[in-house]
């Protein structure tokens, strides 16, 4: 799905990104740093082409430690050269920097009180190259960044929540709907989606009504949909109890990415007054996360566009607090679009989904830009949660 973009009246340069690992350089900005004592060893460590759940395997087979006894603040993805803090318990810093890991160099170890918690960090300083521009980049790309730190950045998750396929936002609505025939079908996805042939033929014989061709065909990787298939072919029609193969923290991962769809909706339909407030607004303290009722928009506004505050929109669950007036308005009719109740958040088995507000915008840190040639050399920060990809939309205009 293409969201309107805040700063559709100005072209965007094109592009590619992501052409090397070292074209997308992301920093972790830390809430804190190590005390210098303390039975929690922090690692400031460089990754490059893993995921941060995969360095973090790879540091506590190395350290023959329970991957238990790590945290980490942030989770990045393999693509890319990542800079984040692993804290480890109960080793030394010494030891710490002598670990030679594949894919994993430490480049500084020091000692702390605590362990390391999702969310320990401000945010995410950001060095990208975007190779290909047009030539009059020169004249779009200034612009669109003076609009991006007057207004804000659109704070959409975007297509980088729904998985490989493209399809987990999919599997969690259906999940919210009870259908689980429908979870099954989007779950084991669509031909046209995974470039392997054995893997394409697999899915076909699937939607063809054949599981148990589906099964012998589909690679060994696809753990989780050969469960899945293995269910429906010793009791066939039993899509529930097939679907309930799926690890759980999979599970969660499909509905957190239907979060995230609908409040991409949200984003999508104010955008053109996304650095605006309305009368019932639920608005945002970008210093906490703290919401509060808007009663008067006009009299909020010195504090919108100093960036304390903004407008929030849904992360949907059964117990979120609400807007009212005509925000509430609109986010209950994205929900009846989708055949959703806020009840149906409360989902059984450790599924249950609350609700929260994330702000519609987020403020642009310090964005510079060089043009080499034809390539952008872009660097900016963002805060915690919010993804580079919004930026680089907007600059770019191919996504």
């Amino acid at each position: 799905m293409m969201h309107p973009y805040l700063t559709s009246v100005i072209p965007g340069c094109g592009g590619a990104i992501k052409d090397t690992p070292d074209d997308f350089l992301v920093e972790e900005i830390p809430a804190y740093l190590p005390c210098g004592s303390g039975e929690h060893c922090y690692l400031t460590i460089e990754k490059r082409g893993i995921t941060t759940l995969e360095a973090v395997k790879r540091i506590a087979q190395k350290l023959n430690l329970p991957e238990r006894d790590m945290g980490y603040a942030g989770m990045k993805d393999a693509v890319g050269v990542t800079r984040q803090t692993i804290s480890v318990q109960r080793v030394s810093p010494e030891k710490a920097c002598d670990l030679d890991l594949d894919g994993v160099r430490v480049l500084s170890a020091g000692l702390h009180t605590n362990k390391l918690k999702l969310g320990h960090l401000k945010g995410n300083r950001f060095r990208i190259a975007v190779r290909g521009v047009s030539a009059d980049a020169t004249q779009s790309v200034p612009d669109i960044l003076a609009q991006l730190v007057k207004r804000g950045v659109p704070n959409y998750f975007g297509f980088q929540r729904y998985g490989a396929q493209g399809n987990s936002h999919l599997i969690g609505a259906a999940m919210l709907r009870r259908d689980w025939q429908a979870a099954v079908d989007r779950l084991i996805g669509e031909p046209d989606a995974v470039r392997d042939e054995q893997w394409r033929t697999a899915i076909a014989a699937y939607q063809q009504g054949d599981p148990e061709l589906a099964l012998r065909l589909f690679p060994r990787h696809c753990r989780g949909e050969r469960d899945l298939l293995q269910r429906l072919v010793n009791r066939p029609g039993a899509f529930e109890k097939a679907f309930s193969a799926i690890h759980p923290r999979l599970k969660k991962l499909y509905l957190s990415a239907y979060q995230s769809f609908l409040f991409d909706q949200v984003v999508a339909g104010r955008i053109e007054h996304v650095d605006e407030l309305m009368d019932g607004d639920l608005a945002c303290k970008h210093v906490n996360g703290a919401c509060f009722l808007v009663e008067d928009a006009a009299a909020e506004m010195e504090r919108v566009r100093s960036f304390e505050i903004s407008a929030s929109g849904p992360l949907f669950g059964c117990r979120m607090k609400q807007p009212e007036d005509e925000p509430l308005r609109m986010e209950l009719s994205i929900l009846e679009n989708e055949r959703i109740r806020p009840e149906d958040f409360n989902l059984p088995g450790g599924l249950r989904l609350e609700g929260e507000r994330r702000p519609l915008r987020v403020p642009l840190g310090e964005p510079t830009w060089q043009l080499e040639g034809d390539c952008l050399w872009l660097e900016f920060s963002l805060p915690k949660g919010s993804y580079a990809t919004s930026v680089l939309r907007e600059i770019t205009k191919i996504f």
